[in-house]
């Protein structure tokens, strides 16, 4: 237990976060000053005494609406050379003296009594009380037995979480070698389950061979920023890291420049991507798209499409084909059901492991709100967005030189496809169709928007694509896909209708 002290630290906390914050890759107003306030947190005890443990929870007011951060912090009598990179700030405390705070992370104290309050050996405590607990911030453990922490290394590079790879062993200091854990971190924090732990922790529990363990994670609270009502969330969770492997972005992209074949990976690829499909519709809630759900995923694709072609120029002479796409998509009159998804798929998402393709990362779609992309979706959104990667990988060897890599993309394309559909036992033309098509519009004109932002050079990637798509929306062949025979896509139905087989969904 901890005793905290009622005196002054010069400069404060929020007044060294404030400084601090901006420079931090999670830090989602890019170029402003944050304008802090402090709504709550926890403490933690460092076993040998040393080292003061805070996780604080605070709110930005300085943009348009108030953004939840969580900044663990540890606090030293005495300067770490080895925390120079993770030094925060100094502060006079009124009673300990000078304090070098560091974001936690990096230091080793934090990270075993992160690992030992996600197993259940360590309890949180009250942030501002002496010897007291905290009994709203919980762990729960997926897998029985402690984790001794021997070295940890943040991961560089992530925009809104912090990722720590661990090396541990089983129970304590002379224990056997355990696989390495990833702790992650939300640094921004959202009201409600984060997808991540949920989807990964209901595919560990299906015992998923396509999703790296789950060991456990952390739940805790805050009050909300706008209305002071207590509101709970996930703090952080740990699963197992697989080290030394590559992640399919960086397979497919050396065969595609290599212009190698690739399909028989795309093809396993495939099959994986429909067993996590199958296990997640068996282990969390799935449904039928009634009316009403199928008004609301259009609505959306429209908003989404409508706000690219607003702030994309090169898009504007889309606008009529993505209307006239989704108002083919509103004609379809059987639609597969909905179930917890991936939300974000892409290569980079997939790692080569030892056992075959794993996936990860099911937090969705950074920009779409927490609460959107924790509802029941197409599982043909996962579809379209590898669909997409393919089209990227290939784009991207192209942007390097390599010539045209249209082929190889359709050929991957539809390696993937055939093995997603002989796994779930339907036929790929069930699965090509204006769902399909349309979800990848929708993918491609997110790519636009993001590559306008952040990647122009890489901007003629989507937009070839979008023309692909859509430039022929006027063509007999897509208005006969377009109706709402040849629409129905029966995913789970045991007779598939014949249907056209739309190609111009293929890269």
């Amino acid at each position: 237990m901890a005793e905290i002290h009622k005196t002054t630290l010069t400069p404060t906390k929020l007044e060294l976060l404030t400084a601090w914050m901006p420079q931090q890759r999670w830090f989602a107003a890019k170029g402003a000053v944050p304008v802090l306030r402090k709504l709550g947190g926890y403490r933690l005890d460092d076993p040998a005494g040393e080292v003061g443990i805070e996780v604080m929870i605070v709110a930005d007011d300085g943009g348009a609406s108030p953004v939840v951060y969580q900044v663990p912090l540890t606090y030293r009598g005495s300067e770490a050379p080895e925390l120079a990179h993770a030094l925060v700030g100094t502060s006079e405390h009124g009673v300990l003296g000078t304090r070098w705070i560091y974001d936690a992370p990096h230091d080793h104290v934090f990270v075993a009594q992160l690992l030992n309050l996600i197993t259940g050996d360590a309890q949180a405590q009250a942030q501002s009380v002496s010897n007291a607990l905290d009994p709203e911030v919980v762990g729960h453990a997926l897998a029985s037995g402690k984790l001794w922490l021997t070295s940890q290394a943040v991961l560089k590079g992530e925009q809104s979480n912090t990722s720590v790879i661990c090396q541990v062993l089983d129970g304590g200091p002379s224990g056997d070698p355990l696989e390495p854990v990833i702790v992650k971190i939300f640094r921004v924090l959202a009201q409600g389950a984060n997808p991540d732990v949920v989807v990964a922790g209901a595919l560990t529990q299906a015992g998923s061979p396509y999703v790296p363990a789950v060991r456990g994670e952390v739940e805790g609270h805050w009050p909300d920023p706008v209305t002071g009502d207590e509101v709970r969330g996930h703090l952080a969770f740990a699963q197992a890291f697989l080290p030394g492997v590559e992640d399919a972005w960086r397979v497919a992209g050396a065969v595609a420049i290599a212009g190698e074949d690739f399909t028989a990976a795309a093809r396993d690829l495939g099959i994986a991507t429909a067993g996590i499909h199958r296990d997640l519709a068996d282990h969390l809630p799935s449904a039928p798209a009634s009316l009403d759900d199928q008004r609301r995923l259009v609505a959306s694709l429209r908003e989404r499409g409508a706000a690219a072609v607003a702030e994309v120029p090169e898009l504007a002479h889309l606008a009529e084909a993505v209307e006239h796409e989704l108002r083919g998509l509103e004609l379809v009159s059987a639609w597969p059901d909905l179930q917890r998804i991936h939300g974000d798929y892409h290569l980079g998402q997939v790692l080569n492991g030892p056992g075959g393709w794993v996936a990860i990362d099911f937090e969705g779609e950074p920009l779409r709100p927490l609460a959107e992309r924790s509802l029941p979706d197409l599982a043909l959104r996962d579809v379209a967005g590898m669909m997409r990667s393919f089209d990227y990988a290939g784009g991207s060897a192209e942007l390097a030189g390599a010539g045209s890599r249209r082929s190889w993309v359709r050929d991957a394309q539809f390696a993937f496809l055939g093995g997603y559909a002989d796994a779930l036992g339907v036929s790929t033309s069930d699965l090509l169709g204006p769902v399909l098509r349309t979800l990848e519009v929708d993918k491609a004109l997110y790519e636009a928007v993001y590559e306008a932002r952040n990647r122009p050079d890489w901007l003629p990637i989507p937009l070839a694509a979008l023309d692909r798509l859509l430039g022929g929306y006027n063509s007999p062949a897509r208005n006969v896909a377009s109706t709402p025979k040849d629409g129905a896509l029966p995913m789970s139905s045991t007779t598939p209708t014949p249907r056209v087989v739309d190609h111009s969904i293929l890269g």
